[in-house]
């Protein structure tokens, strides 16, 4: 027999319990006749029916308290329970360190239930400074088992913008994308750290160090976007930058040379020509050679050769590069 049918046969109903017999149970009103009735469980039905009559009553008692528990284990997506929970405990002046415990157990199962991080982030704030180190490490925990869950990601956002924790937050992200370079989730949490963190001097004192960083991370997988991505964020603000810094310029040009996985250094090249790139005799050279492996792309200056390359390569947006090219500023065509 399982754990959870052993829990079920354990389970002792309200209306059996001398603690609560002095409570009338408030049903759920559907109204005299519902459409789509819900076939609830009968355990549920009770737990819920009592909760009412607690929650009607404003009752912020222990007992109450161990009923949201037992709710909240049917369904941890209730709100009402939630917040009626949050209620009592502050009533009751629990300790919010066996809070954060119980809420370990539940959201190990539910790692992307709203009210359940809500509820946590409540926790942590009343709780202050002495929580971030915790919850740093949880959410270390969800993601590894789900690096994309968002909740935890701006769960940890959150902490850190609020608690504190920036110490160690660029190596972790580093250790992320040793273990997938392709995880974006990853960059952006790197990207809002150089930015956001009070104790790496902001975007201007880490750009140097970041261009290096990314421009390894795109020659060696060129088909990645999400280097590419983080490389224009770095002069988020400052085209002019951009266009003068001749580490872009040359990233694109040596993924160009290996005529593999191009799509992205195109693109950015583009951008580049846009804003008043002036590009080198060898790029154009480089340009003209991949124009000639493309049957299509016969155009006669720089610009509008990009674009018919990207039609190509790129067949997915084959209309937008097409626009694109239809609506180049006049000085780059």
């Amino acid at each position: 027999m399982s754990s959870s049918s052993s829990d079920d046969d354990d389970r002792i109903p309200f209306s059996r319990r001398p603690e609560w017999s002095d409570v009338r149970p408030v049903p759920q009103d559907d109204g005299p006749h519902p459409i789509v009735p819900i076939a609830y469980r009968d355990d549920f039905r009770e737990t819920m029916d009592y909760f009412r009559a607690v929650y009607i009553a404003d009752e912020r008692s222990r007992r109450a308290l161990d009923l949201t528990t037992e709710a909240i284990g049917m369904n941890p997506g209730n709100y009402t329970v939630w917040h009626f929970r949050r209620l009592v405990l502050e009533a009751l002046n629990v300790d919010l360190h066996e809070e954060r415990d119980f809420i370990n157990q539940i959201a190990i199962r539910n790692s992307k239930n709203y009210q359940i991080w809500h509820h946590r982030r409540w926790v942590a704030e009343n709780l202050g400074p002495e929580a971030a180190d915790k919850e740093l490490e949880f959410t270390k925990s969800i993601l590894a088992l789900d690096a994309k869950n968002y909740h935890a990601w701006s769960h940890r956002q959150w902490i850190l913008l609020s608690l504190g924790g920036w110490e160690k937050e660029l190596d972790y992200c580093c250790k992320l994308l040793e273990d997938d370079i392709f995880n974006n989730s990853a960059w952006n949490q790197r990207y809002f750290v150089i930015t956001k963190s009070p104790v790496l001097g902001g975007l201007q004192a880490m750009r140097d160090s970041e261009v290096s960083y990314t421009v390894e991370a795109i020659l060696a997988n060129p088909q990645n976007e999400s280097p590419w991505r983080y490389l224009r964020g770095l002069y988020k603000g400052d085209t002019d930058l951009l266009v003068s810094d001749n580490q872009v310029s040359d990233v694109c040009l040596k993924v160009l040379k290996t005529n593999l996985n191009y799509t992205f250094a195109l693109s950015l090249l583009l951008d580049l020509l846009s804003y008043g790139f002036q590009p080198s005799d060898e790029l154009k050279t480089v340009i003209e050679a991949l124009r000639k492996t493309e049957p299509d792309s016969s155009d006669a200056n720089l610009a509008t050769t990009i674009c018919s390359l990207l039609e190509t390569v790129d067949p997915m947006r084959s209309n937008y590069w097409a626009w694109r090219k239809n609506n180049l500023p006049f000085q780059v065509c």
